[in-house]
C-alpha cells in the first residue's frame, strides 16, 4: 500500500515540475514549485516510514520549513524588487 503511495507521489511530483516549467506566469511557476516541495516532504515521510528510519521525518520538517521561507522570500522579491525592505 505504501509503495503505491510512493508511486502516486512521484507521479504528482513529475506533474508539478512539468507545470513549473510550462507555467505561463511567475506565480503559476511558484505555486507549482511550492506544490513540488510539499510533495517532496510527503515523499520523504513515506519513504522514511517504509525503511523504518524516523530521522527522515526530521528532514521532512526542515525541508517543509525551508519551502515556506523560500516561497515567502520569492513573493517578497517579486512584490518589492528586493529582499532588503
Amino acid at each position: 500500500m505504501f509503495a503505491a503511495a510512493v508511486i502516486a507521489l512521484l507521479v504528482t511530483l513529475v506533474l508539478a515540475l512539468a507545470r513549473a516549467i510550462r507555467g505561463p506566469t511567475v506565480f503559476d511557476r511558484l505555486l507549482a514549485t511550492n506544490t513540488a516541495g510539499t510533495v517532496a516532504v510527503l515523499l520523504l515521510s513515506t519513504i522514511g516510514f517504509l525503511v523504518g528510519r524516523p530521522e527522515f521525518l526530521d528532514l521532512a520538517i526542515v525541508y517543509g520549513l525551508l519551502n515556506v521561507v523560500g516561497t515567502i522570500a520569492v513573493l517578497k522579491f517579486f512584490r518589492y524588487g528586493s529582499l532588503a525592505e
